[in-house]
């Protein structure tokens, strides 16, 4: 993909067995359709690093690297915490991203592509991961070993979801041979499937678009260095400039105003605000040393499909931005964290957006 080309993700209804995990889907909400069956996130490495509960699952994007053997199948999985006040502003640790990639010849999937049709058991298989045996947790779908005490049946990745569990329904269900099915988990997110399409526009707007977008340090420059000439006067100028940021957003998206994911791996971010922009100092490099590259971004508009608009605090945000390794480097099949920068409308933004919602 050429760094000036953008794809854009849409939401649609879809038959549960498109979202299983042998269909390498893309996908909002239930629970994540883990692409390799080793080496998954567990534990503290799924915890809000706000108010250290358990995340949750809110999307996955089936990103395969054209000519890269090691990433012929790779899914990125983006998790956020589900408490309301833990979305400061511009607070990057109430989300992560972790990326899974596998070669065509690998332990868990046909070499051949799957069929466009319903194969076997039409029970959901997400629930256990028969290769590795690993357990996965009832209610969020993460890693999860505590069994139930008295049914031995349902496993939880921890304490904090077994109590959800016990009040929300597993008190009236436990030892029932459906006690899996019976209700649905109460922290998921709607479940729907992404479906993408490119973004059709002008060749000088896009251009344009590309060249204001990457210049991201002269955006980004802290207001302190120039307040000392003339205060009000660049107070004003950074005023105009953060509206003709926005309304550069509002103009890209007016055609497709659907959008909740814009792709464009290598390419650049399409922000809402001048502020809280990053530098390429603010973009850590992989652990493997390697640089890391925009991917994709996470569109204000999915929050209308979560279900999570409250009084007060919410969970917000005007846009994810995800920047992952350039290279897609393999380490030892372990699901491997990347990166993700959140931004935030102000609050005039905040107010049009909700407007127009």
């Amino acid at each position: 993909m050429s760094s000036a080309e953008v794809v854009l993700g849409f939401l649609e209804e879809a038959e549960p067995w498109r979202l299983r995990a042998s269909q390498f889907p893309s996908k909002v909400g239930g629970r994540p359709a883990w692409l390799s069956r080793t080496g998954l996130p567990s534990g503290s490495a799924l915890q809000c690093e706000v108010c250290q509960l358990p995340m949750g699952f809110l999307l996955q994007v089936y990103a395969p690297i054209s000519g890269q053997d090691r990433s012929f199948h790779r899914t990125l999985f983006l998790f956020c915490c589900r408490t309301p006040e833990c979305y400061s502003r511009n607070d990057n640790r109430c989300v992560k991203v972790f990326r899974s990639q596998l070669p065509r010849k690998n332990d868990f999937y046909p070499y051949e592509p799957p069929p466009d049709e319903p194969q076997g058991d039409p029970e959901d298989d997400h629930s256990v991961l028969p290769v590795s045996g690993v357990k996965l947790c009832w209610v969020c779908g993460c890693p999860g070993s505590k069994a139930c005490s008295r049914c031995h049946a349902i496993t939880y990745c921890g304490k904090q979801h077994q109590t959800v569990h016990w009040k929300h329904s597993h008190k009236r269900e436990c030892c029932s041979p459906e006690a899996s099915i019976v209700t649905p988990s109460p922290l998921l997110f709607p479940e729907m499937e992404l479906v993408t399409e490119p973004e059709e526009e002008e060749q000088e707007d896009a251009e344009a678009e590309e060249e204001e977008g990457c210049l991201q340090k002269s955006v980004a420059a802290p207001l302190a260095d120039t307040l000392a000439e003339a205060d009000l006067e660049e107070m004003a100028m950074h005023e105009t400039e953060d509206n003709k940021v926005f309304q550069r957003f509002k103009k890209r998206i007016a055609s497709e105003p659907h959008q909740v994911i814009r792709y464009s791996r290598g390419g650049c971010a399409l922000w809402v605000s001048s502020h809280h922009i990053p530098s390429d100092q603010d973009i850590p490099p992989c652990t493997c040393g390697t640089k890391r590259t925009f991917e994709f971004q996470v569109m204000p508009q999915l929050l209308n499909s979560l279900c999570v608009d409250s009084t007060g605090a919410s969970v917000d945000w005007g846009t994810l931005a995800v920047y992952t390794c350039s290279d897609s480097c393999h380490r030892d099949d372990q699901y491997c964290q990347e990166f993700i920068w959140k931004q935030d409308f102000s609050s005039d933004q905040h107010m049009q957006t909700k407007t127009h919602k």
